[in-house]
């Protein structure tokens, strides 16, 4: 016996004094309202219906079940209905993971536009360069760049990331310009450690790929940080263009460009395709337009 069912049977017995109305209402056979009537009476051991010819109510019992049990009828209905509406409508709590640079640099003045188009969506930004576990950290969403390895996850592109061989040019001024990626195993490199080639890098030139082991002094997990070290002339850097703005013309200097590192893509990732909520939707059609819209993050030419 569905238990909840026959409880909303029930009620609906009491409220309406017929089966047969009760069964109409339910688009069910009579006797199916009055076999689910029995199996609650008979869990419960008592009597709920006084049943005549022409009414059925309630016995003492039946009005007390009744009464008791009518509040939680009502809060799980109104609980019914808010998940509902949330299947339809961009409300609740959004929590969003997002590598520290990026999302301090691209996606924090977005989450701002994005709350002001969604006034009922509150938005939880979680900013860490590792590959959190998104479900054993309760993550909606999760923008990564890079290729996504995690068959677990439902990946959608949003956008592409390309990157440029850069240092100070007090850096060249001491070390000199390499000219080729084989160049680079004499530099000092500075490497991202949660880039999942590490201190491989990869290059697309006129020969094909090129893929150059490389050694430095300094390494971090974190972009911002090896940003300052580049533009300190600690050493050279492969990096995205967005991480540095203007500073690639005014403070930089990019070398190797015949020999470009290879691009990476931007995704969106969540845990599960089934029962996408009106919020996450909300949010990968809004990252959609603004990524598409940035000549910066586009991956429209690469399509």
């Amino acid at each position: 016996m569905d238990r909840l069912d026959a409880l909303r049977v029930f009620h609906r017995v009491v409220e309406l004094g017929s089966f047969s109305a009760v069964a109409r209402e339910m688009a069910r056979a009579q006797s199916q309202i009055s076999k689910t009537i029995a199996g609650l009476e008979h869990h419960l051991g008592v009597r709920l219906l006084v049943r005549s010819t022409r009414h059925v109510g309630p016995t003492e019992d039946g009005r007390e079940y009744y009464s008791r049990t009518l509040d939680f009828l009502r809060e799980l209905d109104e609980v019914e209905h808010e998940f509902g509406r949330r299947r339809v409508t961009p409300v609740g709590r959004l929590r969003v993971g997002c590598p520290v640079g990026f999302g301090r640099l691209h996606l924090a003045h977005r989450m701002c536009e994005f709350l002001i188009r969604y006034p009922d969506i509150e938005v939880e930004l979680k900013l860490d360069d590792r590959f959190v576990d998104l479900v054993g950290e309760g993550i909606d969403v999760a923008v990564r760049i890079g290729e996504i390895s995690d068959s677990n996850l439902i990946a959608r592109r949003l956008g592409t990331t390309t990157r440029v061989v850069v240092g100070a040019p007090a850096y060249f001024a001491r070390h000199g310009e390499p000219l080729t990626p084989a160049d680079l195993r004499t530099h000092n490199c500075l490497v991202y450690t949660e880039l999942a080639s590490g201190s491989e890098w990869h290059f697309e030139g006129p020969e094909g790929l090129q893929k150059v082991r490389v050694r430095g002094n300094f390494a971090a997990n974190n972009s911002e940080v090896l940003r300052e070290a580049i533009l300190a002339g600690t050493g050279i850097g492969v990096a995205p263009n967005w991480l540095f703005g203007n500073e690639l013309q005014t403070h930089l200097k990019v070398v190797l460009r015949e020999f470009s590192p290879r691009p990476l893509p931007i995704h969106a990732v969540y845990p599960s395709r089934r029962h996408v909520s009106a919020k996450v939707r909300a949010l990968l059609d809004f990252l959609d337009e603004k990524f598409s819209g940035d000549a910066d993050l586009s991956h429209l030419a690469s399509r």
